[in-house]
């Protein structure tokens, strides 16, 4: 337990208040529907109210959760995930309940302080708190069945037998609905909100006034001044974690999906490519399920820890993957203050106030009686205010200089329809009824959907939720960034600027409370393909492309990433190999379910295909001659060069010089901008831009090879040999195995890992290494590398290599077929974050070895692949 100001606890040992209310855990849900639900559809409830659900797990764990009605498999869900994964299952809800610093102290940079107060201002708990009774009956009955089967597990379940992470700990306790419900309001936030939750918001308050939260019961003496400098260190590391974002676009997610329309898949009917780029840690684990009520619901797939349906999804007749967009979820407004009052603003000539509350947390100290701490927050009709001079870096000034200051809109402020969206998506049973769910304003929070059917419909929209501006607003955006270049880098930093003293750049209500309508979306449906890798919506099939939508949604004719570009280089040559030994599309130009799960596993890079037979090139002319380093002096390369000319070109665990390449491509990636000789070409958006210079080519100040030259410097300097298999230098392993203030441990031995770095390697099967030292999203240790700068994360320990834990995540290929859908795939990380568990690296060592596996889903399948002793069924 981490432990806080232990000598100013002993000093106010017994003055500080207890919070009491809202900040306490309320009792344990009893799964009790109330008098009105009991006359609804007994497909949401059951009619005695009792709560039934059979859990049948096949191979690797996954579980096939089949019930009466959809309170009881959400029963089921909540049961099973907590069977797998209860640690972070109770450390999300005790982040969303803002008790982190409660139940584990200020934390690093008293981050969980920070954290606790901002999650009370952006209204996590208490806004799920105020939304819930408005919540649909179907949302209400998956949020009760979900929590009742949590519940369950944590009640009958001794504290001394759950996962080391938790074992014997009080955060570990019955959580209520509006717990979970707040939870989802994190998850909703990810892309907005929580980017200002380490201290953008934390530290918002007029030029001149602290922004230091005071304790409830005054101390004296040593003891004072001792807190009194603890937060000032609060403020202070506030104030640095406002300003370390810099791109308020990028959430450190990515993913691959392609939709194959019947042109083009082997059964004519249609097939998914589903490859999400999550972490292999914390609250965004993927999580797989099959929820099944008879002639209501029968969906399978996977959704983040705690969501109580799954996420990515199919089912008899469609199927459908996400990829994080391009789009904006939150505007930054500038408001103009009255003379001489930091807290009213005028709008349209009128005057508005900015409000404020203030909230308290728990600190623990180290003694039984924590310090409680107050704090009041400001917010505008927009939301919380922000210290724009902290995010921007004086880019903006602070609150009240030239008569100024910041708020935000956040377009995922509530999530009260996040469960409903994607119940419908689930049963929906063709591109129409899909459809009808955006058309209805469903939200996908942050991502775009990209989808297949049985009847050979591939399609893609950006279902994401984006601020609906008017033209004016548009083209006053557009005029801005054209002449002022600091609005213009403000707002390629992800920050859309507005003003708040004008009406007009307020959100366009309309049909979707202020969101962008189904019509004015990017779409596209093909019959062909379509496709997405995190880029715009513009190039998601260049045979047609998407052009004309509001900038909310993102650049239009703009270079793409190299993982659109070599996926979609495979989609427009399904039959050549590149430096693969199969084809995209097998043998008949066609994609299946198996062709498409080993697109991910071919393992091509866009970089190898550009530049490798010229880097041998260049290798072959230099020889042994020493080649100039960027930082000074020589080295030869002629060693690296012998196992690049004999280096398969792929990212295989048996593949022997991908690393050496990587550590190349990471140095030459910054001079693609004054060493590429052909520029970007909108009409020509894979291919371009391209081409190394001539200029000193095959000398000692060619710039490949000093590129490659400096990459081994770093190879050298952690005695990492150049002829070493992939799987031998990059690898999974898992850690952790304590509390939160614990000293983390190593879980398992290092698995060999295939793949490359999505940005630096050009990688389609993309991951990557993680710095971070708990798991992400959670307080939650973790052994973490620190590593050398231009090397995708190569560790500065010698001989230690690549630790990977994000990327290719829960993934599969599909196709429909005349029996229904076929897919194989795996959840590379494995279903259970519990490393007593027989499903915690299980499939990671299939994933290691390429080892897929079928993913059930009739009846039949179901029952002829259980587990032993694979059925149970539990009620309440």
């Amino acid at each position: 337990m981490q432990t806080w100001n232990k000598r100013v606890a002993r000093t106010a040992r017994g003055a500080v208040l207890v919070l009491l209310g809202s900040t306490m855990l309320t009792g344990c849900f009893d799964g009790s529907s109330s008098s009105s639900q009991s006359d609804l559809n007994t497909n949401l409830f059951p009619a005695d109210g009792k709560l039934e659900a059979t859990i049948r797990r096949t191979g690797e764990g996954v579980p096939h959760i089949k019930a009466d009605n959809l309170k009881s498999v959400a029963f089921g869900h909540g049961y099973a995930q907590a069977q797998d994964n209860v640690c972070l299952l109770a450390e999300a809800i005790v982040k969303a309940r803002s008790e982190r610093a409660r139940y584990f102290g200020p934390g690093p940079g008293n981050i969980n302080i920070i954290n606790d107060f901002s999650y009370k201002a952006q209204k996590i708990l208490s806004g799920a708190e105020e939304e819930y009774p408005q919540l649909s009956p179907e949302t209400e009955a998956m949020i009760e069945g979900f929590t009742a089967g949590y519940n369950k597990y944590v009640s009958e379940t001794a504290p001394a037998d759950w996962p080391l992470e938790c074992k014997d700990q009080p955060w570990v306790k019955a959580i209520t609905p509006v717990d979970l419900f707040a939870h989802y309001r994190i998850v909703g936030q990810f892309a907005s909100g929580a980017l200002f939750a380490t201290g953008a918001v934390f530290v918002a308050v007029p030029d001149g006034e602290s922004p230091q939260p005071t304790p409830v019961v005054n101390v004296t003496g040593d003891a004072d001044d001792a807190l009194s400098k603890e937060l000032k260190r609060v403020v202070a590391n506030a104030r640095v974690n406002a300003g370390a974002q810099t791109d308020y676009q990028d959430i450190g997610l990515g993913s691959n999906a392609w939709g194959i329309g019947g042109d083009m898949s082997e059964q004519g009917r249609g097939a998914l490519l589903a490859n999400p780029h999550f972490p292999y840690t914390g609250h965004r684990r993927l999580y797989q399920v099959q929820l099944t009520v008879p002639g209501y619901l029968n969906t399978n797939g996977a959704g983040l820890l705690g969501t109580a349906i799954p996420l990515i999804n199919f089912n008899e007749n469609l199927a459908w993957s996400h990829t994080v967009t391009t789009s904006r979820r939150f505007t930054l407004y500038e408001l103009t203050l009255k003379d001489g009052d930091n807290f009213t603003y005028i709008k349209d000539g009128k005057e508005k106030p900015i409000t404020s509350e203030t909230y308290q947390i728990e600190v623990n100290n180290g003694s039984p009686t924590p310090t409680v701490l107050e704090k009041t927050f400001y917010f505008s009709e927009y939301g919380p205010m922000l210290a724009a001079d902290a995010v921007t870096g004086g880019g903006l000034k602070a609150w009240g200089v030239n008569g100024k200051a910041y708020s935000y809109r956040d377009a995922n402020a509530s999530t009260k329809n996040l469960l409903d969206t994607w119940l419908k998506m689930s049963r929906a049973s063709d591109l129409e009824e899909f459809q009808a769910v955006f058309q209805s304003c469903g939200s996908t929070l942050w991502t775009n959907s990209t989808y297949a059917d049985d009847q050979g419909n591939a399609y893609y929209i950006d279902s994401s939720s984006v601020p609906n501006l008017s033209d004016a607003t548009l083209a006053v955006i557009d005029f801005k960034r054209a002449v002022n270049a600091d609005y213009n880098a403000l707002f390629e930093g992800g920050l859309t600027l507005l003003d708040g003293s004008k009406s007009r750049d307020d959100w366009v209500e309309g049909q979707c409370n202020g969101l962008v309508p189904f019509d004015q979306r990017p779409q596209l449906t093909r019959k062909d393909w379509v496709q997405n890798s995190n880029d715009s919506y513009w190039a998601t099939n260049p045979n047609q492309f998407l052009t004309g939508f509001s900038p909310m949604f993102g650049s239009e004719q703009t270079p793409l990433n190299p993982r659109t570009r070599i996926g979609i280089t495979m989609l427009q040559n399904p039959m050549e190999l590149g430096f693969a030994d199969r084809a995209p599309a097998g043998q008949d130009a066609k994609f299946g379910a198996i062709d498409l799960i080993e697109v991910i596993y071919n393992n091509r890079t866009w970089y190898t295909d550009m530049f490798l037979s010229e880097l041998r090139a260049r290798c072959t002319a230099i020889g042994s001659d020493p080649v100039n380093l960027s930082g000074g002096g020589t080295r030869g390369v002629d060693e690296a060069c012998g196992v690049l000319q004999s280096w398969d070109g792929v990212y295989n665990t048996d593949s022997v010089g991908a690393h050496v390449f990587r550590v190349f491509i990471a140095n030459y990636r910054n001079d693609f901008g004054t060493d590429l000789t052909v520029p970007f070409d909108a009409k020509s958006p894979v291919t371009t831009p391209s081409t190394p210079s001539q200029t000193e080519s095959g000398t000692a100040s060619d710039v490949m090879l000093v590129a490659l030259a400096d990459g081994l410097q770093a190879l050298d300097s952690v005695n990492i040999p150049y002829n070493a298999a992939l799987g031998d230098v990059q690898y999974y392993q898992p850690s952790g195995g304590v509390p939160p203030g614990g000293t983390p441990v190593e879980l398992s031995s290092p698995i060999a890992w295939h793949g490359g770095d999505g940005s630096v390697d050009g990688a389609f099967n993309a991951i990557g290494v993680v710095t971070s030292p708990v798991a992400e999203d959670t307080v939650l240790p973790r052994i973490a590398p620190t590593t050398l700068p231009n090397t995708a994360g190569l560790s500065d320990q010698a001989g230690s290599g690549w630790q990977m834990a994000r990327g290719t995540s829960w993934h599969f290929g599909l196709e429909f077929t005349d029996q229904g859908p076929a897919a194989y795939g795996l959840t590379s990380y494995s279903q259970s974050s519990d490393s007593d568990s027989p499903y915690f690296t299980d499939q990671s060592q299939r994933f290691s070895d390429e080892n897929y596996r079928q993913f059930w889903f009739t009846e039949a399948d179901i029952e002829a692949n259980l587990l032993v002793n694979g059925e149970v069924t539990i009620s309440q």
